[in-house]
């Protein structure tokens, strides 16, 4: 399997977040520690996380997005049901049983 270069947009959204996670860290008043002790990640993978590196895992995001009180705040941005075009294709195309 060929991989293919990372585009720009998704590059400038890893650095974006990164740059969000560690403004929610100082604005908390932890230190990269506190966050990554209560994540359960090293504090490397914070560091990497926060500069935006696209290597570190989905799983250590949402980690340290638990520990900022902001995983509830992730999981709702990617529900489509959360969106007027996903609650309206979910009548059409969605069964009866996997509605919301």
């Amino acid at each position: 399997m060929v991989s293919r270069p990372t585009s720009r947009r998704v590059l400038d959204a890893t650095a974006s977040i990164g740059e969000q996670v560690a403004a929610w860290r100082k604005l908390l008043g932890l230190t990269a520690a506190q966050v990554a002790d209560r994540a359960g990640i090293a504090r490397g993978t914070l560091t990497r996380i926060e500069h935006g590196d696209g290597g570190a895992s989905l799983s250590a995001f949402l980690s340290v997005a638990n520990a900022l009180g902001q995983l509830d705040r992730v999981v709702d941005a990617t529900d489509p049901y959360e969106t007027d075009l996903g609650r309206a294709r979910a009548d059409e195309i969605l069964p009866q049983r996997v509605r919301p």
